[in-house]
């Protein structure tokens, strides 16, 4: 039966309630970076098979790829790499019961967070 007094509060936290802290938005981006890594590699595979299917669809595909809005996913596909890659190593750390208090956890997701942008310069810089 509803509870007639209590008036307009939500029945669960949600987004207008809850405060996203850094590790929940670490945790949540590490599975947007996974989905999106697999998306990332679908076209990788078609670029692929479409170069070994003629020139005709092979120029669709590159023309694609090579677009700006290819460069752009492949852009973010690279810093998601390194992204997901610490963000694994990180809970390799966790796995190890280390590091999970919050005076310690907030660091090494700041750690992932500022890694991933550093290294995915790196790579552009190095791969340039």
């Amino acid at each position: 039966m509803a509870d007639v007094n209590r008036g307009n509060r939500p029945l669960s936290p949600h987004l207008q309630v809850y405060r996203p802290q850094l590790n929940s938005v670490t945790s949540i981006l590490t599975r947007i970076t996974g989905n999106a890594l697999i998306v990332a590699a679908l076209m990788i595979v078609w670029w692929l098979l479409a170069a070994s299917t003629g020139e005709d669809y092979f120029a669709v595909a590159n023309g694609f790829v090579t677009s700006w809005f290819g460069d752009l996913v492949m852009f973010l596909s690279l810093w998601a790499l390194w992204y997901h890659t610490l963000a694994g190593i990180r809970h390799l750390i966790w796995d190890e019961a280390k590091m999970l208090e919050l005076e310690k956890a907030e660091p090494l997701g700041w750690a992932v967070v500022i890694g991933s942008v550093v290294l995915t310069v790196f790579s552009v810089v190095v791969l340039w």
